[in-house]
């Protein structure tokens, strides 16, 4: 049976909001965040606060490779032996979010996920490396595109498990996945609420003792530490 696994980037495999980070860096962090904040817990429609914040920190390419790295560098306890041990026990790994694809991809081949299994927002560039907009297709920068990611997943495997810390990652389990609350970075009441299990510690090897079998966590034991 193949089974795939979805993780949520921010606050979920890193402990920072991407673009929180560059909203800072930009001095806007105080327009942004309350837009993040009430993109994820569900006050406002994604589509809504997308566009908005971006037009307001305009990264260049230079910033989004930093941001990358910062992903990578920024990782959340236990992530790596995680993915580690889940592909060992034969899942498929993805990361499903709707942040910055150029940034999330550096953390995603990090944790050995192929690009292919990396879905996110690509941002556009001009000739300088300036920001000139975003894939406007892509069901990630609107409410409910993380179900549409998860059924196409689906309909390539037999079962599905997202996890992830905010609102639209509840949206996965309309597309029949089981969804796992991640609240190890950020505890969101909407989430636990909404969520079929829920996390609490801030360590994700918690997610593999949760899914895996006794005789599954005995095989990966040296893997999860």
């Amino acid at each position: 049976m193949m089974r795939a696994i979805l993780f949520d980037c921010d606050s979920t495999l890193s402990t920072i909001e991407g673009i929180d980070v560059l909203a800072e860096r930009a001095g806007v962090v105080d327009q942004v965040v309350p837009l993040t904040t009430a993109a994820m817990d569900g006050r406002l429609k994604l589509e809504e606060a997308y566009a908005a914040r971006l037009d307001l920190i305009k990264p260049d390419r230079a910033v989004i490779d930093w941001l990358g790295q910062h992903y990578v560098d920024t990782m959340v306890e236990g992530a790596a032996e995680a993915v580690n041990a889940l592909r060992a026990l034969g899942w498929q790994v993805h990361v499903v979010s709707g942040g910055i694809r150029q940034a999330v991809v550096e953390l995603a081949s990090h944790l050995g996920v192929p690009d292919e299994r990396v879905h996110a927002v690509h941002l556009d560039f001009d000739a300088d490396g300036r920001y000139a907009g975003f894939d406007l297709s892509s069901p990630l920068a609107r409410n409910g595109g993380k179900a549409e990611v998860c059924r196409q997943v689906m309909a390539q495997v037999d079962s599905a498990v997202m996890v992830g810390d905010g609102i639209t990652d509840m949206e996965a389990a309309a597309a029949g996945a089981m969804v796992i609350g991640f609240g190890g970075v950020v505890r969101r009441e909407a989430v636990a609420s909404r969520a079929h299990h829920f996390i609490d510690k801030p360590d994700l090897r918690e997610v593999v003792r949760l899914l895996a079998t006794p005789a599954e966590l005995d095989r990966v034991s040296l893997l999860l530490g």
